[in-house]
């Protein structure tokens, strides 16, 4: 436990100025990326590293560029379905999203030297691809043993943690003034600290000071009760029904610009550079229901927005090697992707309880303009150790693993300067290697007509204790809730046909299951001089994402 209390003080150091709106969650965010690409990549689960001659693979090994043996020009279509479901003790809710994408087009050309050995040709290639997708809606309904409002004045009194006197967070005085919508004329709001939460939890009437006697200094939450008896606060605030709405929308764009080239039809080398565009927007909505015998019921309402933009820029090295007419061999190395970024915050609260008055409170943070942050970001690098088998012009058979070190994330001002404590006692002791399997095959039943199919493995990189919600998570601004990645699962088929040489069709259908526990706020543990005790402690939820894509890519060769 003494993580735990170290991570409450970093938390609040770290507070200040840009840094209080990342955590290692943000970091993990953007550092990923989907399945996507060409219809044919698809459906062979995207194991593409040894085999090349596929525009997907100059964002992975863009060694397989110099497989090409004519230019071409190409795009894909796509539609997907998202389908959430999360379970919740027993209560199941599902909530649904489609959409459609524009995802790839491309150009490679191919230059050859008229050579048979040496330098055979060389090939040069731009690709716009849409690298993730955020679009979902997931909602969380059901019941559990702690109040937001619990949370937040956890979080209100112990701030700043150690073992030697005060446990007080931040103080009354510099609260924002009670029930004043976006008041920004107080310390929580302008220094910008990660103290929001619990500031607008005050603002709206959730929390208070509650001094009952002259030795209590710990806020508490206002649907708790006074024990006159024991001279003491007992936790009987418990909701009797708690609900969570989300709505993630935005994407990652990816702009590739490589080089290959051919030597002696034996070894093939590649290098991609890439520009990267990210937006990513979250609304959301949490809802607890306090009811009594007299049938009234009382209300807590808290709603945020996040937006993020920004760019980025990475490279990808790659080599394939082709030791016989049957066997190719790949391996490439994907750079971190160096991003620029800018968080926008907007939350704001009601509270609707009997016991004050007014019995309505409100509050809000800054918005005119809205707060923002910029920062930078690190994401993690990746290998790719790939070999595929040709069986003449009937089939193939291909196997990629890809090793992705998400330790290494690293999260810095903008300036550059690294936010140390949050990177090594977050980010490196929370955050492991990603295992993920590819797997692929096509057999062409005539010269004209293909059929494919794949699957795709991903471990997640969150190590054990940390997945299983172990520890405080501290997410952005007012946001309270947050997800742990469970790993995810791909199937997939698809059809090529070529109508003519220099005109073909592919089709794919893929099937994906991303599997998270859900939090509506974290668990809340401190170390005092009697040794660690949980204040606050919140539900895993399970959630699962299941997307059907079904992608077409027409491309013509010349």
């Amino acid at each position: 436990m003494n993580r735990i209390a170290c991570l409450l003080v970093s938390a609040f150091l770290l507070s200040g100025g840009a840094a209080f709106a990342q955590g290692e969650l943000d970091a993990y965010r953007y550092s990923q990326t989907d399945l996507n690409g060409t219809a044919r990549y698809l459906s062979m689960g995207g194991a593409f590293g040894a085999l090349g001659g596929d525009i997907s693979a100059m964002s992975s090994n863009p060694a397989g560029l110099g497989i090409y043996r004519s230019s071409e020009v190409v795009t894909t279509l796509s539609l997907s379905s998202i389908k959430t479901k999360s379970d919740w003790k027993g209560s199941k809710v599902d909530a649904s999203k489609t959409k459609f994408n524009f995802d790839n087009i491309a150009y490679v050309g191919y230059f050859p030297t008229g050579n048979d050995e040496g330098l055979v040709g060389w090939n040069v290639g731009f690709s716009y691809n849409r690298i993730k997708n955020f679009n979902r809606n997931y909602r969380l309904s059901g019941f559990q043993d702690y109040s937001l409002a619990d949370y937040a004045a956890a979080k209100a009194s112990y701030v700043d943690t150690d073992k030697n006197g005060d446990w007080f967070g931040v103080a009354e005085n510099d609260m924002p003034p009670f029930n004043q919508i976006n008041s920004e004329s107080n310390l929580a709001y302008n220094n910008l600290g990660g103290v929001w939460l619990p500031a607008l939890a005050y603002q709206s009437g959730m929390i208070g000071a509650n001094k009952k006697d002259a030795n209590d200094d710990m806020y508490h939450s206002t649907f708790a009760e006074w024990d006159e008896a024991n001279n003491t606060w007992y936790p009987d605030s418990r909701p009797d029904f708690s609900d969570l709405e989300v709505n993630e929308r935005g994407a990652i764009d990816q702009y590739d610009f490589s080089f290959a080239t051919n030597i002696s039809n034996l070894v093939f080398l590649g290098a991609t550079v890439s520009v990267t565009d990210l937006n990513y927007r979250m609304s959301s909505r949490y809802t607890e229901e306090f009811d009594y015998t007299d049938g009234t019921t009382d209300h807590i309402f808290w709603d945020n927005e996040l937006k993020t933009d920004g760019t980025g820029y990475s490279f990808n090295l790659g080599a394939i090697v082709r030791p016989s007419d049957y066997l190719r061999l790949g391996v490439a190395y994907n750079s971190p992707v160096w991003y620029k970024l800018t968080d926008t915050y907007f939350g704001s609260a009601e509270t609707v309880n009997g016991n004050f008055d007014p019995a309505k409170a409100n509050g809000a943070t800054p918005s005119n303009p809205n707060p923002y942050t910029e920062y930078r970001l690190r994401t993690a690098d990746k290998w790719i150790f790939s070999v595929a088998g040709i069986i003449g012009q009937t089939a193939l058979i291909s196997l990629d693993y890809e090793l992705g070190n998400y330790k290494y994330m690293k999260l810095s001002d903008w300036d550059g300067y690294e936010f140390e404590d949050l990177n090594k006692k977050l980010i490196q002791k929370d955050f492991g290697l990603a295992h993920t399997i590819k797997l692929g095959a096509e057999v062409k039943v005539t010269p004209q007509f293909a059929v494919r199919a794949g699957a795709n493995w991903r471990m997640s990189p969150m190590k054990k204790e940390f997945r299983d919600g172990a520890f405080e998570v501290f997410p952005a601004g007012t946001v309270a809730h947050y997800t742990l990645d469970k790993g995810t699962t791909s199937y997939s088929v698809g059809l090529g046909y070529r109508f003519t040489p220099n005109f073909y069709m592919d089709l794919a259908c893929v099937y994906r299951q991303y599997k998270e526990d859900a939090y509506t706020f974290s668990k809340v543990i401190v170390e005092d001089n009697n040794g660690s005790r949980m204040l606050v402690d919140s539900d895993a939820i399970g959630l699962k994402t299941n997307t059907t894509q079904v992608a077409l890519t027409l491309g013509y060769k010349f």
